[in-house]
């Protein structure tokens, strides 16, 4: 009696093991036959602040209406005394700003500006150009989008043509990725064509 008693056991033993490894198998078999769809890349969100315009006002040979929550930082890379840099905190995005006196060297300048441009033609997608004129302010420019993963992702150049010429470049301090920082594109976009739209010369 003893010996069935044990080999009954033993069985049942054998039964419950028997179906834990056949549950295994049904839920392989089940997981084998599923189809899953790839979730596409994120990027994470990011939120621009709220915009409001001051007027650049200094001794500078010109002015335009600056962001808020942008502060303009002196280049001291340079021997150019009216170079700025116009920096971003919220953003770490950086304008980088240039002036030249015009001394009969205009077509030189503007080739200048557009090398500057064209650096990035080998990792841009297009490159719109934009006009502006301003006659009654003697500002006539022209606003570059360079598209795609470029390190700068807008730039423009304005002149008098006779006597001052100013250039402007907008660079992210993070590898430029066009999907993850468009947000930060537009923004920064915004406030480029705001300070084209306002920008005047204060010297004559």
């Amino acid at each position: 009696m003893g010996f069935l008693q044990k080999n009954r056991k033993h069985n049942s033993q054998l039964s419950i093991v028997n179906c834990q490894l056949s549950i295994l198998l049904l839920f392989a078999c089940a997981s084998c036959n599923n189809s899953y769809t790839p979730r596409p890349y994120g990027y994470y969100r990011i939120t621009t602040p709220d915009t409001a315009y001051v007027d650049f006002n200094s001794s500078f040979p010109y002015t335009f209406a600056l962001s808020r929550n942008a502060v303009v930082q002196p280049r001291t890379d340079v021997s150019e005394p009216y170079w700025i840099n116009i920096y971003y905190p919220a953003l770490d995005a950086t304008i980088y700003c240039s002036y030249k006196p015009v001394q009969n060297n205009l077509r030189e300048l503007t080739n200048d500006a557009l090398e500057f441009v064209y650096r990035n033609a080998s990792f841009a997608t297009a490159i719109p150009e934009q006009e502006y004129a301003h006659p009654e302010a003697s500002v006539y420019g022209v606003l570059f989008d360079l598209e795609g993963n470029t390190a700068s992702s807008c730039q423009f150049f304005v002149t008098d043509s006779t006597r001052h010429f100013f250039r402007a470049s907008v660079y992210c301090n993070c590898p430029p990725n066009a999907d993850s920082l468009a947000p930060v594109y537009n923004y920064l976009r915004a406030d480029i064509i705001k300070m084209v739209e306002t920008f005047e010369w204060t010297k004559n």
